[in-house]
């Protein structure tokens, strides 16, 4: 049995097997789980903003989906992952308050997950599980021996994918 590496929010880890990556607290933000069963080589990335290209500072490029995914990819590549062999599952991206006025820009968790699936899908990386939307929060466990993913909530119970 390896470490537990954990990743912090706006923040993202690489796993080679037996450790696993572990991030807590995904509410409105999207944990991107990435995987090489013949690498046994995970990622993780804790995604809290779906673009860069609209934020102030760009200073942390884990911060944003469109920035996170890529570096993930190319972290894992660095420990033996190969590209064409790394598939992702996805989980978070609730909706964790309630607006009157239904306004998009309050929809983060919305805009987080539909921002992720558009860059794996332009980056090839075939999206085979998700836990996404909701109103409840998320931690989730990605082991790098199976590939499993364990997602635990408050009230929601715990689940595999």
């Amino acid at each position: 049995m390896g470490k537990v590496i954990r990743v912090g929010m706006a923040d993202l880890g690489i796993a080679k097997c037996p450790d696993s990556l572990l991030t807590a607290g995904l509410g409105s933000c999207v944990g991107v789980c990435l995987y090489d069963s013949v690498a046994k080589v995970g990622g993780l990335a804790h995604i809290m903003l779906p673009d860069s290209n609209s934020a102030r500072s760009k200073e942390n490029p884990a911060k944003f989906a469109d920035t996170a995914i890529p570096l993930t990819i190319e972290k894992m590549s660095k420990e033996g992952a190969v590209k064409k062999r790394i598939v992702a599952k996805i989980a978070g991206g609730a909706q964790m308050f309630s607006f009157s006025n239904g306004s998009d820009i309050m929809k983060i968790g919305e805009r987080n997950i539909n921002a992720v699936k558009r860059i794996l899908k332009e980056l090839g990386i075939a999206l085979v599980a998700e836990s996404t939307g909701g109103n409840y929060g998320r931690t989730i466990e990605l082991k790098t021996d199976t590939g499993i993913l364990t997602i635990r909530t408050i009230d929601h119970g715990t689940w595999e994918i």
